[in-house]
């Protein structure tokens, strides 16, 4: 069992896992019309926190190794039905339960053998539409559904850590890249630069001349390599951009979420260029993570001194209008973004909009 301290729910699934508690009312439900005895008010004591322990437990757990949480949930379940129908309530989180194994096959079993147990159960003291009813109308389908969207989270996982894997490999390449563009563009002309300056400081007492024109060469090497550097950094700024969006394209194809772009053709400078390639990436991830989106557009335009970059989704938005809380990664976005004297603006429509506004007249290129 996980320590009081630790975190009760993975931060990915959100709220929900405490929502679902409330379904522990069933188990009141009765009282309501009889007053408990004093052996069935301990028992309550004793078994609820017993099995929110167990329950909270189990969703750090997958596979076999949800397999005894399972296990204890039912067995609750079958020793308080003799005593409270409103017990068909622990079955029925014992099938929310069964979509921790990651196998289709297995959890529909789970889930098959939890309801049976259940029937059987039912048949046997006498309790079909009190206890059994509820199993069969919320257990199947609530059991069925939970199944459904663990497919789902687990394949926006899997997509996202490739994702995360084709970005790292893009970073190593563009190293190595960097790397044999730097030597090849440095390195015969250094050692060139090295030779004329040793003949240099030999003609210098023997003839001034000579010396002359080696020192001038040395300069107009110098000033090639640096203009060669120059030119080849230009290349890396004008890549940033586009790598991140060609990087958004394949994401959003694998995740089937079509993509609109809009985007005009501008310079845009190095320090600006990197901010909104971040801000692409963060929105995307964003999308892939939260939005249910099954569209994607993203405009890029220059309006006088004014960059601005919008990505927008048809995805989830929340039901009163209000605005989503900034995570880790849009709060450093809007730092960043008011460095440099920018904006950053995120609305709820149709799905979410994330807009970023920087000025490039100030900004050094």
């Amino acid at each position: 069992m996980r320590g009081w301290r630790a975190a009760w729910v993975p931060p990915a699934m959100g709220k929900a896992p405490y929502v679902w508690t409330f379904s522990l009312l069933f188990m009141v439900w009765k009282y309501y019309f009889i007053p408990p005895t004093v052996l069935e008010l301990a028992l309550l004591l004793l078994s609820v926190p017993l099995f929110l322990l167990i329950y909270f437990n189990s969703l750090w757990h997958r596979n076999l190794a949800v397999l005894p949480h399972l296990l204890g949930v039912v067995l609750i379940g079958l020793l308080w039905a003799p005593w409270n129908p409103g017990a068909s309530c622990f079955f029925i989180f014992a099938t929310s339960m069964c979509a921790r194994f990651e196998r289709g096959r297995h959890a529909y079993t789970a889930i098959v053998l939890v309801v049976a147990s259940a029937v059987l159960a039912g048949y046997v003291l006498h309790l079909k539409q009190n206890f059994v009813l509820p199993v069969l109308i919320f257990g199947l389908p609530i059991g069925i559904a939970c199944v459904m969207e663990g497919n789902v989270w687990r394949s926006r996982e899997q997509l996202l850590r490739k994702q995360e894997e084709v970005a790292y490999l893009a970073r190593i390449a563009e190293r190595e890249r960097i790397s044999r563009d730097m030597h090849d563009l440095l390195g015969h002309t250094l050692s060139l630069i090295t030779l004329k300056a040793e003949l240099a400081g030999k003609l210098l007492e023997r003839d001034l001349a000579a010396c002359r024109n080696e020192i001038r060469d040395i300069e107009q090497s110098a000033r090639t390599a640096l203009s060669e550097v120059r030119a080849a950094v230009s290349g890396m700024r004008q890549s940033g951009f586009a790598h991140e969006m060609a990087i958004a394209r394949a994401a959003l194809a694998a995740a089937q979420i079509g993509l609109r772009e809009h985007l005009a053709a501008c310079e845009m400078p190095a320090v600006a260029e990197n901010v909104l390639a971040l801000a692409l990436r963060e929105a995307v991830t964003n999308i892939l993570r939260h939005g249910q989106a099954t569209e994607c557009v993203v405009a890029l335009q220059l309006a006088g001194s004014m960059l601005t970059l919008q990505v927008r989704d048809n995805g989830r938005s929340l039901a009163d209008g209000s605005m989503p809380e900034y995570g880790n990664g849009l709060r450093g976005m809007q730092e960043r973004v008011a460095a440099l004297g920018g904006r950053l603006l995120l609305r709820v429509e149709q799905g979410v909009t994330l807009e970023v506004a920087l000025p490039v007249g100030g900004v050094g290129i």
